[in-house]
């Protein structure tokens, strides 16, 4: 079976790097806010070329300290998109803020941003894009809109460590950027792992105050805070990660372009490449076809396993139909919800799985 994704894979390559940052942690008795997490906040501001870096035990809690950092409360927006993890509008409700849904492009899956000021009330706050799969949003025109009405801009950066608009990294562009380690990310941890990067220094005090109960200093608490501190254990196998990230990027970037020349001439819309203004980073291998069902059962049958990113907008969801969204208010979101799948692909897959993946597309199509 070739897999969505291979931990199994991943730490058979690396046993020896992960074992021995493991080790040291368990020799050198931190395991909360210890020398392990300044190492990653201070290697992962250099990464990125920002003055700080606050980890947090997950992306969730980054987006949600970064907008109660930020001031935001009951009754403000935040805008946004509705074809993403349902933990980017849990942070922002999490927070006291209302999200405000924005429909998306046909071709990236992210913010139109032609559609954004048409949702701007004296309520709205930030604006928060998501960059999907990889794919980096058009920053500089959402900067320009934010500017104008004297919002700020949080980026969801989730699901694109190590992408650039404009040859900037995202994340590093808005007033905050918010990250998540979870396990299948390009930089992953064994567990649940977040953080925030911002050059406003204020913001980056106030978060690390939050994230640990709201201590100023010690024993002293100016705020309200949650426990949400990025432990010694994922903070070492970040740091470890951390050396490979350009290595693994570039993997994914192939085996990307791989699939590009391979799937070109389908029925299936592929997804956009890297160009001067956009460099994906691959999180994702995200393709629509309107025989999605039967494109994935087909490939399951092959021993290929395909997934949905995602299968539901948010505003379908039980829990989000309160907000009062419908199908006709983000006809484009609606539909690639329909019509999206995920291919295999992570640093550890070869080419030679993804000749078979294609080669089963295109089978599947009556090709040879």
């Amino acid at each position: 079976m070739i897999k969505q994704t291979n931990f199994f894979k991943k730490y058979q390559l690396n046993k020896s790097g992960f074992n021995k940052v493991l080790n040291s942690v368990f020799c050198s008795g931190y395991f909360i806010l210890g020398p392990e997490l300044e190492k990653f906040e201070r290697n992962f501001s250099l990464y990125l070329g920002v003055k700080h870096v606050i980890g947090l035990n997950s992306g969730t809690d980054a987006i949600f300290l970064a907008l109660k950092a930020f001031g935001v409360k009951a009754g403000d927006e935040v805008i946004t998109v509705a074809n993403t993890a349902t933990p980017t509008i849990c942070a922002i409700i999490m927070a006291g803020g209302k999200p405000v849904f924005v429909d998306v492009n046909h071709d990236d899956f992210n913010i139109n941003v032609g559609l954004i000021e048409k949702k701007i009330t004296r309520k709205t706050k930030v604006i928060l894009p998501v960059h999907l799969y990889g794919r980096p949003v058009n920053l500089s025109a959402i900067l320009k809109i934010a500017k104008n009405h004297h919002l700020a801009v949080i980026e969801d950066t989730a699901q694109a460590t190590g992408a650039k608009f404009n040859n900037h990294l995202v994340g590093t562009i808005g007033e905050a950027g918010c990250f998540s380690f979870y396990p299948t990310k390009n930089l992953g941890a064994f567990g649940d792992a977040g953080a925030v990067a911002t050059n406003n220094s204020t913001l980056a005090k106030k978060i690390r105050a939050l994230r640990n109960y709201g201590e100023m200093n010690k024993f002293k608490n100016q705020l309200i805070g949650v426990n949400s501190r990025l432990d010694e254990i994922q903070a070492a196998i970040l740091n470890f990660s951390l050396t490979k990230l350009n290595i693994w990027n570039d993997q994914r970037e192939k085996l990307a372009k791989l699939y590009l020349k391979e799937l070109r001439g389908l029925p299936v819309d592929l997804p956009l490449d890297s160009d001067k203004i956009y460099k994906n980073c691959w999180h994702l291998f995200v393709i629509k076809t309107k025989k999605r069902d039967q494109l994935k059962h087909f490939l399951f049958n092959k021993g290929i396993q395909t997934s949905v990113h995602y299968p539901f907008p948010v505003f379908k969801q039980p829990a989000f139909k309160y907000l009062n969204y419908h199908d006709a208010d983000l006809p484009i979101t609606a539909c690639n919800a329909k019509e999206i799948l995920t291919l295999p692909l992570y640093p550890e897959l070869t080419a030679v799985e993804v000749l078979r993946v294609t080669s089963a597309i295109k089978e599947f199509y009556g090709g040879k």
